[in-house]
């Protein structure tokens, strides 16, 4: 991604801000309002089920946000972007991928493997891919696949998160790499926006202040459990996917287990594919630290309004204008 082409699409957003894809949570309804407020939406391939609804879902998205620019050609509408799982156990990537390519999906989220073959696709119709990384090491790979951009998933994220501080990896990833920088971890308000860019990165990713949102596909349960607790009601652990993350200690009890006492898993175990992948999103929540940041479940347009408001504030504090 180019100098330029990384400056156009912040031209296109009101806020430095993309929205994470979240298992279950994000649906077409979240990532269009996403869009029309004016930050990035995304959503997991995987969470349009059967697989053929994956068109149904990108030409929904697509004519909404079609509609939208008519109706506001000088407006900020965001463009989306479709995450995709690089593992083994994923046994729909190659007809979602193939979907996304003959939609030209403007940006794809890439997790969990180096994405050689997905980046040569999307190149080949002139979108971008970023890469979920937690470390140097998994940064140098993906870049070595030839990626735009790097997610920086570090302490306190929601879902699969790894555990260094922004203010260790980002400066890290910094020393050799001057592309498209996104971070994520506990960034539940416009102050922690602003910070993310004060510490290098080029956008905020946020998560679980989303999950809380009228149009979030969540259970009403989910979303109350996200406005009553706080940091310490979250667990991480490996125990349900095969890779560490974080979860609600909530969600947990009510399986039936000790949060305090999970055994680890078994990295080979990981199935983000199956029913048995699904279920765990679905009983076991998903959620990062940010989660005692917030009291309430409004729109999305009425969040992303909050945000913006949040983050001019916290620029005036500082005397940035």
């Amino acid at each position: 991604m180019t100098p330029q082409q990384l400056q156009d699409l912040k031209n296109r957003l009101c806020l430095p801000v993309i929205g994470s894809p979240m298992f279950i949570v994000s649906g077409p309804e979240l990532v269009i309002e996403q869009c029309k407020a004016g930050i990035v939406g995304s959503f997991p391939a995987l969470n349009a089920r059967p697989k053929e609804a994956l068109e149904e879902w990108l030409i929904q998205i697509e004519d909404a946000l079609a509609a939208a620019r008519a109706a506001h050609p000088d407006g900020k509408i965001a463009p989306y972007a479709v995450n995709q799982i690089v593992h083994q156990s994923n046994d729909r990537l190659e007809h979602d991928l193939e979907c996304c390519i003959r939609h030209q999906v403007p940006i794809i989220i890439t997790s969990l493997r180096a994405p050689d073959e997905v980046v040569r696709h999307v190149h080949g119709y002139g979108g971008v891919v970023f890469h979920d990384v937690i470390n140097v090491r998994h940064a140098q790979k993906a870049l070595e696949a030839g990626v735009d951009g790097l997610i920086l998933v570090c302490a306190g994220a929601g879902g699969h998160a790894g555990t260094l501080s922004p203010f260790a990896l980002v400066p890290e990833i910094r020393r050799f790499f001057d592309g498209p920088v996104i971070l994520s971890g506990s960034i539940a308000n416009g102050a922690s926006v602003l910070a993310a860019e004060a510490i290098g990165a080029d956008f905020a990713y946020m998560g679980t202040r989303f999950i809380a949102t009228r149009e979030a596909r969540a259970v009403d349960d989910y979303k109350e459990a996200i406005v009553d607790s706080s940091a310490g009601d979250i667990i991480y652990t490996s125990l349900f996917t095969g890779v560490h993350g974080n979860y609600m200690r909530k969600s947990i009890v009510n399986a039936g287990l000790d949060p305090d006492h999970l055994p680890e898993a078994d990295k080979t175990k990981m199935n983000f594919g199956s029913s048995a992948g699904a279920k765990a999103w679905r009983d076991i929540w998903g959620a990062g630290q940010g989660v005692g940041q917030i009291d309430d479940v409004p729109t999305t347009h009425e969040l992303v309004a909050r945000l913006l408001a949040e983050y001019r504030a916290a620029r005036q504090r500082l005397a940035l204008g």
